[in-house]
């Protein structure tokens, strides 16, 4: 079984469309999310758009720490094997 896999990153709540990429600091991965940072919807927006980017499940997606700030710490779990690679090209974009 896969390893989990966690990562920092910076959240912009009501953007115009969801997009990941792009860095934040040294190593915090951009996560723009088009749902408003009220009533948890940018949270669950958070895990759609990790989840799609990384082609995993939205369930595999936790937050486990920043619930309710922009900078925000996510684990996969299980990671995919290739988590790491798909993490620096976002990172990258």
């Amino acid at each position: 079984m896969a390893e989990a896999f966690r990562f920092g990153i910076r959240v912009k709540p009501g953007a115009k469309r969801d997009a990941v990429g792009g860095r934040w600091g040294e190593r915090a991965l951009v996560v723009a999310v088009a749902a408003p940072a009220v009533e948890g919807k940018a949270n669950e927006a958070v895990r759609r758009a990790v989840a799609a980017a990384f082609g995993v499940r939205r369930q595999d997606v936790r937050l486990v720490q920043g619930e309710r700030g922009r900078d925000k710490v996510v684990e996969l779990d299980p990671a995919p094997a290739d988590a790491r690679d798909v993490l620096e090209r976002l990172l990258d974009l």
